[in-house]
């Protein structure tokens, strides 16, 4: 595209029944990939292929109708002048009884019977959801490609809708590929996970794996919310004000990042006043003084000064917990729950 490369070394394989999502940044080519793997744009190189079948390279090319592969959007796409039944049914090339019938069987999956003779202005943004889920379901496409399909839901609806989506998706047993740049929505949907970023795959595995064994800081950022640490190697340990992280692999004198959730940092009230006492597994506390702490519905977010370079660290603590700004607390970060990258700050 104008000479720029979108789009390179992906290679993606998904088999009948799971649910593969895409996950990345907006820009980094995931809808590309979709198109391309759809028949709508053409890749400079590399094969596309379908139960063991080419169907594209840079010479040859099935045309997308014929692809079998089921494509869910957006904007849902529905014509407006169709009936739902007309709509669903609208791909089929089978006879007129057979079609009803293919019709009739999925808009009782997404539970839209009822409204098979409405017409599209009529029905919720959620109903023509289902809709177009059952219309890209009904050929009974090998694939289906869904392009950011919830993102124009209402908070309220979505999860629920993608939970139904999920079930009816499992028992069609079409490979799927979701694209989205939500990880919650990932995690909660796919069975595995390939992190795009700028035109490439550079992770790929389950929800699990890729949250709990990132591949680097900024694999761990796009998750959640992170606390860095900034330290230098000396003899495959990082020294740091929580005490020493094991750094093995890194040369002595090189920085490193030592990276940690909020939801893992731990307030230990036990030592409020005594100064920090190592121990195994938590290290050395370091005292922080509270900058400002809000309640955000099932956990507070607590945000710390910290003594040892002014700098701030974010603590999410369960339920309802709103200490006085001002106030000094010992915080303590578990070693099995940091991850140590190469530092991307080198004025350590």
């Amino acid at each position: 595209m104008d000479g720029k490369t979108i789009v390179s070394n992906v290679s993606l394989s998904i088999m009948p029944g799971q649910v593969t999502c895409l996950l990345g940044p907006s820009g980094c080519g995931k809808s590309t990939t979709l198109r391309m793997i759809a028949g709508v744009d053409m890749q400079n190189s590399g094969e596309i292929w379908v139960d063991g079948n080419l169907i594209c390279d840079t010479v040859f090319r099935i045309p997308p109708e014929r692809r079998s592969i089921g494509l869910m959007f957006q904007d849902f796409a529905l014509f407006p002048h169709l009936s739902v039944a007309d709509n669903v049914g609208f791909g089929l090339t089978c006879g007129r009884d057979e079609k009803r019938a293919r019709v009739e069987n999925l808009l009782e999956k997404v539970g839209l019977q009822r409204l098979i003779d409405q017409f599209p202005h009529s029905l919720s943004g959620g109903e023509q959801q289902r809709v177009a889920l059952a219309r890209a379901l009904a050929p009974k496409p090998r694939i289906m490609l869904m392009d950011e399909p919830f993102s124009g839901l209402d908070n309220r609806l979505r999860d629920g809708i993608r939970d139904e989506t999920l079930a009816i998706l499992k028992a069609e047993d079409a490979a799927v590929l979701l694209v989205t740049h939500e990880p919650e929505e990932a995690m909660r949907m796919a069975d595995e996970i390939a992190l795009m970023r700028r035109g490439k795959i550079v992770q790929r595995g389950a929800p699990y794996n890729i949250y709990n064994a990132p591949l680097d800081r900024e694999a761990v950022s796009f998750f959640s919310d992170v606390n860095v640490i900034t330290a230098r190697v000396n003899g495959a340990l990082a020294y740091t004000p929580f005490g020493h992280f094991f750094a093995p692999g890194f040369q002595d004198g090189a920085p490193v990042d030592i990276v940690f959730r909020p939801q893992h940092i731990r307030i230990d009230f036990d030592r409020a006043g005594q100064g920090p006492r190592p121990t195994k597994t938590l290290g050395v506390a370091a005292r922080g003084i509270v900058e400002r702490a809000r309640f955000m519905g099932s956990e507070s977010l607590v945000e710390f000064r910290m003594d040892y370079d002014n700098s701030i660290i974010k603590a999410t603590v369960p339920n309802v917990f709103l200490p006085k700004s001002g106030q000094p607390l010992w915080l303590t970060v578990p070693r099995d729950r940091c991850f140590v990258f190469p530092s991307t700050d080198y004025n350590v």
